[in-house]
């Protein structure tokens, strides 16, 4: 894996105003560790580092997704290409439950995404609870 120059993190960086995971939308702020540059296409199938093919997510969906640019969709059982936050709009393929603690795959994309990255496990969810406690969910955030 390539080191990402300073430059183009500094450029991805410019990009948002609140940093959140281009996948799972968690915000950097409320994470308590700084968002990780992930190759939405990896470099070990031909992703290059440039800023069309970056974007900002956490540690976990990062590790999950890790090289794979695809995945099957739990709901028809068909192998789909994962979201691409580049090219893709989020509140296209994702929507947050009515109690805010998950997220749900609104298309074939958004339901592999959310399962391969395990967008939904019993941390992030419980997480999730506490910023609605707190009136910091990012839903409360979307544009």
């Amino acid at each position: 894996m390539s080191r990402i120059p300073r430059a183009l993190r500094q450029a991805l960086r410019a990009e948002v105003e609140d940093a959140r995971c281009a996948y799972c939308h968690s915000p950097e702020k409320l994470l308590g560790m700084p968002l990780e540059v992930d190759h939405v296409i990896p470099e070990a199938v031909g992703g290059k580092t440039e800023l069309a093919n970056v974007c900002f997510c956490c540690r976990p969906c990062n590790g999950y997704k890790w090289h794979h640019t695809y995945a099957r969709d739990p709901q028809r059982g068909r192998r789909v290409r994962l979201f691409h936050p580049r090219q893709q709009r989020w509140s296209v393929h994702f929507t947050w439950s009515a109690d805010g603690a998950s997220l749900l795959g609104g298309t074939a994309a958004g339901r592999a995404t959310v399962a391969l990255l395990r967008m939904n496990n019993d941390l992030i969810m419980d997480l999730r609870r506490l910023w609605v406690i707190l009136g910091l969910h990012p839903r409360d955030m979307e544009l």
